[in-house]
């Protein structure tokens, strides 16, 4: 799938290091992640494999290489929630604002929708008073993408010697039925992502 001149296409742990690098700044910098300590390469590819297994890791490149990446997770372990995903993306700090998390998202949309997926939730870094480390320009990303404020935790988490809390927002982007049909996982769908992707 090409937008704005990006490409969005599945990630591979071949990837791994030019994600990494995005995510870093994230890591060290910020309280967007709640994440201390920057994870190895090594690391970072066992976590897109594991991903994989079940769910979309997506990516969105340009002529200038990866600019951003998105992806979900396990909602909870408990079968009943397979129709429920946590939700991520990640953005190249200098290209934030030029439209590729949003393209990130609706791609991931599409994927999700094919495989059966219904409940988005994104659980979100929320300052109180946005400071050096964290602004809550991702409840207003979120808002614009269709999410809604579900609930939150005050002062659950701890970085930079600063307390910040964490907000749950949620977007519906299926039917829940009686006799709802069990969700597809990635490898089921993975071979006609392009035609996914470009529907």
């Amino acid at each position: 799938m090409a937008t704005n001149a990006l490409t969005i296409r599945a990630a591979t742990p071949a990837d791994a290091a030019e994600l990494l690098a995005i995510y870093a700044f994230y890591v060290e910098n910020t309280a967007i992640t709640f994440e201390y300590d920057v994870p190895s390469v090594e690391e970072f590819a066992r976590r897109i494999a594991g991903t994989l297994e079940k769910y979309p890791y997506l990516v969105a490149e340009s002529s200038d290489g990866i600019q951003g990446y998105a992806y979900v997770g396990q909602f909870h372990v408990r079968p009943a929630y397979d129709w429920a995903v946590e939700t991520s993306v990640y953005v190249r700090r200098d290209g934030r604002t030029r439209g590729t998390g949003r393209a990130l998202y609706d791609a991931l949309e599409k994927v999700l929708a094919v495989q059966g997926v219904l409940n988005l939730e994104a659980c979100i870094a929320y300052a109180p008073v946005e400071d050096e480390y964290l602004t809550n320009n991702s409840v207003g990303f979120h808002d614009h993408m269709g999410y809604r404020m579900v609930g939150g935790f005050e002062k659950c988490g701890f970085k930079f010697n600063r307390w910040y809390d964490m907000v749950w927002m949620e977007k519906l982007i299926g039917e829940h039925r009686a006799d709802q049909p069990p969700v597809r996982w990635f490898p089921q769908v993975a071979s006609d992502l392009e035609n996914i992707l470009n529907s």
